[in-house]
């Protein structure tokens, strides 16, 4: 199942609402592990079932979580992460919206460097999906257009792999893929 076509975050709305960092967590959660109810989120969180209803309510507003009405019965709503390609905008000209999407763009680098430093600590607990990881760093040498056309088709790639919790095949874990195309600062400019 591949992504749909790419969602920039350029609404501030949309980016404050993300930027939050419970709901961040959250959305996590039901992407990687797939539905849940605000009960239990609230229980697996140490929070607030009243203020995990609205935070969930508020992912939704912005299209980043739904209801299950597969699972949904009565007052027992399962919510669900839509499957999506989120980007942050690459040159916002309002400050605010360069402000959220910073911001946001800074948490998902910190949550993937707690996540990959989890692992590196801990590798001897992942079997045979340690034995398959990879780590590589490289670089070539590419115009704007190429690196835009260059991270077009890995987003391609990541996206025919993409697979939702409830349809994985029996062994499956959650897999981190971080990607980042820049271009090299010179040595003097990284300071």
């Amino acid at each position: 199942m591949s992504l749909p076509r790419p969602r920039v975050l350029s609404d501030v709305g949309a980016l404050k609402a993300l930027a939050h960092p419970l709901r961040q967590e959250l959305l996590t959660r039901l992407r990687r592990h797939g539905p849940a109810t605000s009960a239990d989120l609230a229980a697996e969180f140490q929070e607030d079932r009243g203020g995990t209803s609205y935070h969930l309510r508020q992912l939704a507003r912005f299209g980043f979580i739904e209801e299950d009405t597969s699972l949904s019965a009565g007052r027992r709503k399962y919510w669900r992460a839509v499957p999506q390609d989120v980007r942050l905008p690459r040159s916002p000209t309002d400050p605010e919206t360069a402000a959220a999407a910073e911001e946001l763009g800074r948490q998902w680098l910190a949550d993937a460097d707690r996540d990959l430093s989890a692992y590196l600590r801990h590798r001897e607990t992942f079997g045979e999906h340690a034995a398959a990881a990879m780590h590589s760093f490289g670089g070539t040498t590419l115009t704007a257009e190429e690196l835009l056309r260059f991270g077009e088709e890995y987003i391609a790639f990541l996206s025919r792999w993409h697979r939702d919790p409830d349809q994985a095949s029996p062994g499956s874990r959650h897999v981190s893929v971080v990607f980042h195309a820049f271009p090299t600062p010179e040595r003097g400019d990284a300071s």
